[in-house]
């Protein structure tokens, strides 16, 4: 969980720069600025419907482009999960040729020549997340900075909504009615028009980055999309030329009918929202942990561990992922160039990249 009133375009200033250089000239590299400050108060859905449309006014106003890229900084990663599935358009693919598709922004038709899953029209080739709470904020592990205190854990959920607005009770699995699954359970499948994993499938590539200590806002398990039993002793050791990138591994898809949330769920749901406390949230959150990690394992993906146990200021390890300042943050360097590398050896010339 990033502290919302703290995002800004800004925090990409470095970032850009070295995408920029190691990209090259032929990579359009876009910041957005649609859920800066405050906005992220408002839901992931609301922002990510923001994003949406300010990546389909880019697109509009930008001739040529032909693929797209986005990389996402913690809560991003889910307003850009949200917005991909908005963006998303599957069309049938005939005789080996790619299909014509038609969005609408501002009134505007966009026309774009793709092939099967599109996202805003364009071939979708890069959806990375840096410290991104893919599974919300509670559980061991989750939220580092409750130091699993029971008290603390009491007090979290209720006042969420209070502190971080609507956002705030979807991380904790607590939005909606009772009867309902949270927002972030129907994010780990196609539900209705939203075609959330689809969208994600159409990606050639799915990379997670996560912090494996040190990062006190977001967990190693909400952002790695793994259990608990798959946490292993954190490795200290950086891959030669990146530097505190310490396990790079690949997890292919596992096949599943996709996540539940049966009646059993939706009593817990209840008592977390009545009465929030360790007791009455637990199995409510193992059970959706588990549901929502069967959702998202139907895709591949790529998941890179980071451990910045040697650097200067390792507890700032949740702003050194995406290097927010250069001078504070510049322990992320070898990231961001990992980041670069792998973009660049799945992008041909012509991509739009946008960063949230």
């Amino acid at each position: 969980l990033s502290i919302p009133d703290k995002i800004s375009p800004s925090d990409w200033t470095y970032g850009e720069a070295v995408l920029k250089k190691r990209l090259g000239d032929n990579f359009f590299i876009y910041a957005s600025s649609s859920n800066i400050y405050a906005k992220s108060f408002d839901g992931i859905n609301v922002a990510g419907r923001r994003l949406a449309k300010e990546v389909l006014d880019v697109v509009q106003k930008m001739a040529g482009l032909k693929k797209i890229s986005f990389i996402a900084h913690s809560l991003g990663g889910l307003f850009a999960r949200y917005a991909i599935s908005i963006l998303y358009s599957q069309q049938a693919k005939e005789t080996g040729s790619g299909a014509s598709v038609m969005l609408t922004s501002g009134g505007s038709e966009i026309s774009r020549t793709s092939g099967l899953g599109a996202i805003a029209g364009l071939e979708p080739t890069n959806f990375i997340t840096l410290a991104t709470p893919h599974l919300g904020v509670r559980g061991k592990n989750q939220l580092p900075f409750l130091q699993g205190l029971s008290i603390l854990e009491k007090l979290a959920a209720p006042l969420a909504p209070f502190i971080v607005g609507r956002t705030g009770a979807q991380l904790f699995l607590t939005d909606g009615e009772p009867t309902k699954p949270p927002l972030l359970l129907l994010m780990t499948s196609d539900h209705e028009d939203k075609k959330f994993i689809s969208a994600l499938a159409a990606f050639k590539n799915r990379i997670l980055y996560a912090n494996v200590s040190y990062d006190h806002m977001v967990g190693w398990k909400t952002s790695s999309i793994r259990r608990e039993l798959d946490l292993r002793k954190p490795l200290r050791r950086s891959l030669d030329g990146y530097k505190y990138i310490v396990n790079v591994e690949y997890c292919s898809p596992v096949s599943s009918d996709g996540p539940h949330f049966p009646s059993r769920a939706a009593r817990a749901k209840e008592a977390a929202q009545s009465t929030p406390n360790v007791e009455n949230t637990e199995e409510y959150h193992q059970m959706m942990e588990e549901e929502m990690i069967r959702g998202l394992q139907r895709v591949g993906w790529k998941k890179v561990d980071v451990n910045f146990h040697a650097s200067m200021w390792p507890y700032s390890a949740h702003n050194n992922m995406h290097v927010k300042n250069e001078w504070l943050h510049n322990a992320g360097a070898g990231v961001i160039a990992h980041v670069a590398d792998s973009m660049k050896q799945t992008c041909l010339p012509s991509s739009l990249s946008t960063r949230n």
